[in-house]
């Protein structure tokens, strides 16, 4: 984070990139046109991997004295920097260069211009918010910790990022997800569950699959979740639990048709309430900054689109102003933040 006084001449960048993902010269280009222009000390340059999808590389920049990290890479890259720079005060800058670009979507960031997504990094303004914290057990018993930056999946959403097809995604991007969905929903059976949110008393339940989100925005601008925002201290919790194909298609309705559109309006918002009850029977939202969940049989988990492998059960919460990130600055990072938001379920589940 830059210091009240600090001078621009000491000011540095790092960028921690995925050389598959990124056109390194392209980048290198960039960064340094904009480095130039604000009159920064030289980027440090730090590549991902096998061993270290960026928590190390990143760790490396905020010892180095790094004022910005820029991501550039897909959601995993992103969410690997992130994990490091939690309560660091080093802010985030993102360069999206993936399928998803889940977190670079849902704050409005610049998704096809590389040097707008530079720029902002040496040029924006800084924003706290908040990150999703994932304890999982796995099948034998270990625990491990994750943050998430946008959703994490249990059940059938897992399943489909499982499933997703390497190539195809390379060659279509987020439509190779639906390509998953198409395959793994026909064989897809419900699965039992005991949860409790906010500690309270366990409540059992029979779903196809659980999303908790920190903000709720995917690809295609599909506003799933659009009650959630990165900067409330609550995760938004959707449980899916549809009946075959009408099911399904009610869900879909519901996230396309009613969220996209008919929430713009006052009359569309009457609308929904009046078919609220139907939809509640296949989708179910909660709100809460905690929820546990454990789970009858293991079940496939996912965290903004990687892969975590099945676990017997999962804590998730949020982490409040946990992690700062770079904004234009005619973009919404001016927006006061929505705080203390109270925990709340639209129906039992």
């Amino acid at each position: 984070m830059n210091t009240p006084g600090e001078t621009p001449s000491v000011r540095r960048a790092a960028v921690v990139y995925n050389p598959i993902k990124v056109d390194v010269d392209k980048l290198r280009a960039s960064v340094a046109a904009a480095e130039s222009a604000a009159g920064w000390a030289g980027t440090v340059w730090l590549s991902t991997t096998e061993t270290d999808a960026g928590q190390r590389a990143t760790r490396t920049a905020i010892e180095q004295g790094a004022s910005v990290v820029l991501a550039a890479g897909g959601d995993g890259t992103v969410r690997a920097v992130a994990e490091a720079l939690r309560d660091s005060g080093v802010a985030l800058a993102i360069v999206p260069s993936g399928t998803g670009n889940l977190l670079a979507r849902n704050l409005q960031l610049p998704l096809a211009s590389l040097d707008a997504a530079v720029e902002i990094a040496f040029g924006g303004v800084d924003r706290a918010i908040d990150l999703g914290v994932a304890l999982l057990t796995d099948t034998d018993g270990e625990k491990a910790e994750h943050v998430f930056l946008v959703m994490a999946g249990l059940g059938l959403d897992a399943q489909m990022i499982a499933n997703t097809s390497a190539d195809l995604k390379k060659q279509v991007g987020w439509l190779a997800y639906v390509d998953a969905g198409m395959r793994v929903i026909p064989k897809s059976k419900p699965f039992r569950i005991r949860y409790s949110l906010e500690g309270r008393t366990d409540r059992p339940a029979h779903v196809s699959t659980i999303l908790v989100a920190n903000c709720g925005v995917l690809p295609g601008n599909i506003q799933f979740l659009p009650d959630a925002q990165v900067d409330d201290g609550i995760l938004d919790i959707a449980v899916l639990q549809p009946k075959g194909v009408l099911g399904w298609l009610t869900i879909w309705r519901r996230v396309t048709w009613e969220n996209g559109v008919l929430r713009r309006s006052a009359v569309g918002r009457r609308i929904i309430a009046q078919s609220e009850s139907n939809n509640e029977r296949v989708m179910t939202t909660l709100r809460g900054s905690r929820i546990r969940i454990v789970l009858e049989h293991p079940q496939e988990f996912e965290i903004d689109g990687d892969e975590f492998g099945p676990v017997r059960a999962v804590s998730l919460r949020a982490d409040p102003d946990a992690l700062t990130v770079r904004r234009g600055r005619d973009g919404a990072a001016g927006q006061a933040p929505r705080r203390r938001v109270s925990s709340q379920a639209r129906a039992p589940i």
